[in-house]
């Protein structure tokens, strides 16, 4: 047997080995996602992530970080169960958002209301708290903001795409039946009507009516102040507490101290968090999803496409802050 044919057998055996190995990877790391994603899922399950098997008592937390969804159902069962638990003396709101939907906003500040009947609740504001981020902060006792945090921009907004333009310079003509004149208000294939725009001004009226009645309840203001103060506009903190929106400047750890004062445990009470996003595990999603990855990274190409991507629901009218 000559030396090519060595070279050759060498070079097979060389390929099996790392044929071998790269099989052996694959299942060492898809075995890692099982466990670490069954971790995980039981975690969620656990005590302190219900809030409400902490023996001692304590404080909770929830975290309304970007934007407000339609569904908050997370936050507020988490509130409503803390609501129960006699051992969970108060409530912390850390919020730094620009706001989101408007029913979400409101569900999840009526659940903080409800919350704020028997125990106090404290809000503590991040770089942004505006629209739906702040009137959810509304039936705080106190209000913290730092001195550069963005708040206020109290109102509702309802925007649709308008392509009629576009389609006519296509060809694209749009064929509607209604069964009413503003049934179809508006569309994406038609400008609004005079009397289209009438209507959905008067719903986003009487969206920002309702705003305006939580401010005026939840800061003890005369209603036409904040008319006057409720035009859109975004206040800085330091501005903010000139004119009443929030209480004191400070972080997380200024309102975290007040509401342990306020609730009557010590300083360095337990601060438990609720209302986590579960993590929910499917393996096959996880394990076929980066395997997929991994075979596309090896011809080279985006693997972006096997990554799950966060979806916050948000329909109808909005009340955000929009730089």
């Amino acid at each position: 047997m000559g030396s090519a044919d060595d070279e050759t057998i060498a070079y097979a055996v060389q390929r099996r080995r790392l044929r071998r190995w790269r099989i052996g990877a694959i299942a060492a790391v898809a075995g890692a996602f099982l466990v670490a994603g069954a971790a995980g899922h039981r975690g969620d399950n656990s005590p302190l992530f219900a809030g409400g098997k902490v023996k001692t008592p304590h404080l909770v937390e929830i975290k309304v970080h970007g934007m407000i969804g339609a569904d908050v159902s997370r936050w507020t069962k988490a509130i409503a169960a803390a609501g129960k638990d006699t051992t969970a003396k108060g409530l912390l709101l850390d919020i730094d958002s620009p706001g989101g939907a408007v029913t979400g906003g409101e569900e999840l500040h009526d659940a903080v209301e409800r919350f704020a009947l028997t125990k106090p609740v404290v809000a503590s504001m991040g770089g942004l708290g505006a629209s739906a981020g702040y009137m959810i902060a509304l039936p705080a006792k106190k209000i913290f903001a730092e001195r550069s945090t963005l708040t206020g921009s109290i109102g509702v907004l309802m925007e649709a795409p308008e392509f009629s333009g576009i389609l006519g310079k296509v060809g694209v003509n749009v064929q509607e039946l209604v069964s009413g004149p503003l049934k179809g208000q508006p569309s994406f294939s038609k400008p609004i009507s005079p009397e289209g725009r009438i209507m959905l001004q008067g719903v986003v009226g009487n969206l920002y009516d309702q705003f305006v009645a939580m401010v005026v309840a939840g800061r003890h203001m005369p209603e036409a102040q904040v008319r006057v103060l409720a035009d859109g506009r975004p206040y800085t903190g330091e501005q903010a507490l000139k004119i009443g929106l929030i209480d004191n400047l400070g972080g997380h750890e200024d309102a975290q101290a007040w509401l342990a004062k306020a609730s009557g445990v010590p300083e360095a009470a337990k601060i438990v968090e609720i209302g986590a996003q579960q993590k929910t595990f499917n393996w096959k999603r996880r394990v076929l999803g980066w395997f997929g990855g991994v075979v596309m990274s090896w011809f080279g190409l985006d693997a972006d496409i096997f990554l799950p991507q966060a979806n916050v629901g948000i329909d109808g009218a909005v009340s955000i802050w929009k730089p």
